[in-house]
């Protein structure tokens, strides 16, 4: 039998289905991942309403949630706290808070109420050597087909990179799209990853070849993929 301990930090791994579960939200009832089939979703978790860190990251989510949805990609945040507070909190952040020259920021992407942590606990962000009732700052990347495709897991202290999560879900998008993998640090506009050659003909087909690949070595050849290209394939006009 499992201890409450492994309960609590046990976690769906990348290429497992999304974990389903139906709940109350700022934005009423949803049923998680059917809702959303079709299209890509980050399920994300944070400590706690009327704390300053989630509030910074709450207005940039707002501020930001146009650009994601223009990605096929849509938002849902989870924390522990109950409906009402999710409600004070949100007004709250529209009304008074200013943060990055950012304000009257109004969240109309779904806030999960999870007292009873059963989501939380579904999905691993209650990490007891953190915080026993709070959630970390947890980030999970969903496929249209409802599949975890990354995971991000943030410390309670530890403001989120809104640069780098859409930049993870656009890599992914365009290793979808086109079939490439994408090298460190990369963004849209740099060259793609093409995948090892499976036999030794084709190795030496790509290191003897002019064309559009780039060979490091037979194992390491790269190609150019221009911006607008994967900005078409990808993002909705």
């Amino acid at each position: 039998m499992e201890t409450l301990h492994e309960q609590n930090v046990s976690m769906p791994r990348i290429g497992d289905k999304a974990p389903e579960f139906e709940a109350i939200t700022t934005q009423g009832e949803i049923n998680f991942p059917v809702d959303y089939a079709g299209e890509w979703v980050i399920l994300f978790s944070h400590p706690a309403d009327f704390t300053p860190v989630c509030t910074s990251e709450f207005i940039t989510f707002a501020h930001l949630e146009e650009k994601f949805k223009t990605a096929n990609c849509n938002l849902v945040g989870l924390s522990i706290d109950g409906l009402y507070s999710h409600i004070a909190w949100l007004r709250t952040i529209k009304e008074k808070i200013k943060f990055n020259g950012m304000k009257n920021m109004e969240v109309k992407f779904p806030l999960i109420e999870d007292i009873s942590m059963e989501i939380a606990k579904k999905y691993g962000m209650i990490q007891p050597g953190e915080s026993k009732t709070q959630a970390v700052r947890a980030v999970f990347f969903i496929d249209p087909v409802g599949t975890i495709r990354a995971i991000i897991y943030y410390p309670l202290s530890l403001g989120r990179n809104f640069s780098e999560i859409y930049r993870a879900l656009i890599a992914m998008q365009t290793s979808d799209k086109f079939s490439v993998a994408t090298p460190a640090d990369w963004n849209p506009g740099d060259d793609v990853i093409i995948s090892p050659a499976g036999s030794c003909g084709v190795a030496e087909e790509r290191m003897e070849s002019h064309g559009e690949l780039e060979c490091e070595d037979w194992f390491f050849c790269t190609k150019k993929l221009a911006k607008e290209d994967i900005l078409k394939g990808i993002l909705k006009n």
